[in-house]
């Protein structure tokens, strides 16, 4: 199946989208993979945090355990394979669902990050942007050792964690406001300059190619369905079936550490 995502492909620029499955082999969890009905969760809500510091400090309470996890990984053979594909001209450019960073790692540069980046973080009140690492350090100073507690990563950056009772939450250092990760909860919008930059990059590509989403989310899938309207044919490598299957002119089943690199093997020749 490698070789006809490369027939479709070959000769051809082209945009990759890429979601959760793109991640996992770099050790961050997905929402939708084989394993999403062992550790089903409910994500949190925007309005959620926005409204109720209860749920606020049960966010970071656990994602300074999560953090500790999510800052040491580091990109997969998938994430420099699509890296190489930029700089060896095809790929137009990157749109990711993932707000983990590992692209820019890896060496990409044309990368629109659709739900933003959880290694940032962002006041609610001023919109003051500040790095999520020092807020770390704040937030140990505030809660000794709190990192050292045992749980199982989530997708979003935090962790499974219960027991949150007397975590302390650090505020805004510019005007006291509430601070948020700078990514996009369930609940809101994605900003729509992002979303206009995405749709031109597609309009420069000849092809589309998702890697490791599911798509049923509608931020990534309205791509898929643009490309379809467009003529553009879409590539798919995913692990299970995906929203999108019907609109694919190829589906690879597989591990996306190991069919990118083996297509750039491939196209390369």
């Amino acid at each position: 199946m490698v070789d006809a995502l490369r027939e479709l492909l070959e000769g051809r620029r082209f945009t990759a989208l890429t979601g959760a499955g793109c991640s996992t082999e770099s050790g961050i969890p997905d929402y939708r993979g084989p394993e999403t009905a062992r550790r089903a969760r409910n994500p949190i809500q925007y309005r959620a945090f926005r409204d109720d510091p209860a749920s606020r400090q049960r966010y970071w309470a656990r994602s300074v355990v999560g953090f500790r996890r999510m800052s040491t990984a580091r990109p997969n053979p998938a994430h420099h394979a699509l890296a190489e594909l930029e700089t060896s001209g095809p790929l137009v450019g990157l749109i990711t669902q993932n707000v983990d960073g590992l692209h820019h790692l890896a060496g990409s540069e044309k990368v629109v990050e659709l739900h933003g980046a959880v290694r940032r973080v962002r006041c609610m009140a001023c919109e003051d942007r500040s790095d999520r690492a020092e807020l770390q350090e704040r937030l140990l100073e505030l809660n000794p050792g709190w990192d050292q507690r045992e749980a199982e990563i989530a997708p979003d950056g935090d962790a499974e964690l219960d027991g949150v009772a007397g975590f302390r939450v650090a505020d805004c250092l510019v005007c006291d406001g509430a601070l948020k990760p700078d990514v996009i909860f369930f609940g809101e919008n994605v900003p729509k300059p992002d979303v206009e930059r995405s749709y031109a990059m597609l309009r420069q590509s000849e092809a589309l190619l998702v890697v490791g989403s599911s798509l049923q989310v509608f931020s990534g899938y309205r791509f898929v369905k643009r490309a379809a309207e467009w003529g553009i044919p879409v590539g798919i490598v995913n692990l299970g079936a995906t929203r999108g299957d019907a609109l694919a002119s190829c589906l690879v089943e597989g591990k996306a550490g190991e069919v990118l690199p083996e297509l750039v093997m491939r196209l390369t020749l």
